[in-house]
């Protein structure tokens, strides 16, 4: 299993729009290097939800039930589908992942503007804890 962050702006597309939702299309994707990794996705893969503009911040994790396929707001890109799996207890800030030295070479970190990435399991351990949530949590499994 594979780990990814993907962002959306919570006005645009919330987790909670998620949740309400029980699964979406991730569509909309146009940077070449997030789309190689949506390319890269695979069914259960799971990935860290975070909202953009005023917040920057994780909120939620998603699981990725369908692997890419063409984008259907325009078919020369790809897509995933995505369903919910638990909302962060805390939400993890951009600044926390900022203030760790360790993460300086994070995609988070270095590449502001990427809307999809990889998340080395390190992080994504951290993540959980500074979110509330253990890793054996049988939802984030």
């Amino acid at each position: 299993m594979s780990y990814w962050l993907i962002k959306s702006e919570p006005e645009e597309y919330s987790y909670q729009d998620l949740v309400r939702d029980g699964r979406a299309v991730w569509d909309g994707v146009r940077n070449p290097q997030a789309q190689k990794y949506l390319r890269a996705m695979k069914v259960g893969d799971l990935a860290l939800y975070y909202h953009t503009g005023k917040e920057k911040a994780v909120v939620g994790i998603a699981r990725i039930i369908r692997e890419a396929f063409p984008d259907p707001t325009n078919s020369d890109y790809l897509a995933v589908e995505v369903v919910p799996v638990q909302a962060l207890l805390r939400p993890v800030p951009l600044a926390a992942y900022k203030a760790e030295a360790a993460f300086a070479e994070f995609a988070l970190v270095r590449q502001g503007r990427l809307s999809v990435m990889p998340v080395p399991e390190n992080i994504w351990t951290w993540t959980l804890r500074q979110g509330g949530l253990s890793e054996g949590s049988e939802s984030v499994r």
